[in-house]
């Protein structure tokens, strides 16, 4: 399964950390209230890809269980996670999306209607890395759907980027610009048909 081909990004610059390292991590309960805090968010992102080439775009997040990732040009590619599947476009392809279930991937971990970071099994890994904290995620009832590294600057706690592994064993990075939470996002930018639709793709659906 292509999930790698989803998300991405690199390690975070001194520049981005701003503000003294902190003397613990940040709790999970910090962590879990931070992302109930938003339902909806979007940020630039910059993307490391597993072969080491760079991508760039924009992302956009409504939870429940809604992303879409839109690649900057020279990119063609649209990845739009929406009604609990995960859909790739390319857009020199007429032949419709690749799709893949969202509960297959580690991202639907914090795209979930309440994020509970405390759930049995679900952290595999939380510590303190100088200015920022990282989280690791797992689905505990199905660990080889691979994992989710989720790392915080503290005082504000904010999402930075995210590692993805996912079920071969393949790291991608993505790396956020600020995270502006509480945008309004229009409900065609996570609808599968309206985006069919624009693209003139026909399918059976």
């Amino acid at each position: 399964m292509k999930i790698r081909t989803l998300l991405a990004l690199v390690f975070l610059t001194p520049a981005m950390l701003v503000g003294p390292a902190t003397a613990a991590p940040i709790s999970l309960s910090e962590i879990s209230r931070y992302f109930n805090s938003f339902r909806t968010a979007e940020a630039d992102f910059t993307q490391v890809n597993p072969d080491g080439t760079l991508s760039t775009g924009r992302l956009m997040i409504h939870r429940p269980g809604r992303i879409r990732f839109e690649y900057a040009a020279p990119d063609p590619t649209l990845v739009l996670a929406t009604a609990g599947s995960v859909n790739i476009f390319d857009a020199r392809s007429n032949a419709g999306p690749s799709s893949y279930p969202l509960a297959r991937t580690p991202l639907a971990l914090i795209l979930d209607d309440t994020v509970n970071l405390g759930r049995g099994r679900m952290v595999v890994g939380h510590y303190e890395d100088g200015p920022t904290t990282s989280v690791v995620a797992q689905d505990p009832e199905h660990p080889e759907y691979g994992n989710i590294r989720l790392v915080f600057s503290a005082n504000p706690t904010e999402l930075r980027q995210w590692i993805v592994t996912d079920d071969t064993g393949v790291e991608t990075t993505v790396i956020l610009g600020t995270l502006r939470t509480g945008v309004s996002l229009g409900s065609l930018l996570f609808n599968l048909d309206s985006e069919l639709q624009r693209r003139g793709i026909r399918t059976d659906r």
